[in-house]
């Protein structure tokens, strides 16, 4: 994955904010249609996990916690959720319990619930173990 890439230099953090901006139009449009697994899935992919630059990664959060907070049957999100997204949904998982907000801490603890039932202790693992490529 993006551990064996070269951090991204700070004058390439504008061009990195700029695709963040436009995934960020696309998942609102999701969000509009309902297709909330699907707005997670863009949130997912592509995440800036090769920066040190916080604006990026605080960009990026908000668009994954907004994907978060949209999912209301964390089951059905699972069933259609590729094992692909489990640990860098895990990553942005312990982000949302960071923050010490009560809404979102919530949704994080019961997504986390199920993502540990499907995806195991491995999961989290991978995810605390992986100190470089932070989200």
């Amino acid at each position: 994955m993006a551990g064996t890439e070269e951090f991204v230099e700070a004058d390439n953090a504008e061009a990195i904010i700029n695709r963040i901006e436009q995934k960020s139009r696309k998942i609102e449009s999701l969000l509009k249609q309902y297709k909330t697994v699907e707005a997670l899935k863009t949130a997912l992919e592509g995440s800036p996990l090769n920066t040190k630059d916080e604006r990026c990664k605080s960009a990026n959060w908000i668009m994954v916690h907004r994907a978060i907070m949209a999912i209301k049957d964390v089951d059905a999100m699972f069933s259609s959720l590729d094992p692909e997204y489990y640990d860098i949904l895990m990553k942005y998982l312990y982000r949302g319990l960071s923050t010490g907000d009560r809404p979102t801490c919530d949704q994080c603890l019961r997504i986390h619930e199920k993502l540990t039932e499907k995806a195991g202790l491995g999961c989290i693992l991978r995810c605390l173990a992986d100190t470089v490529n932070t989200v």
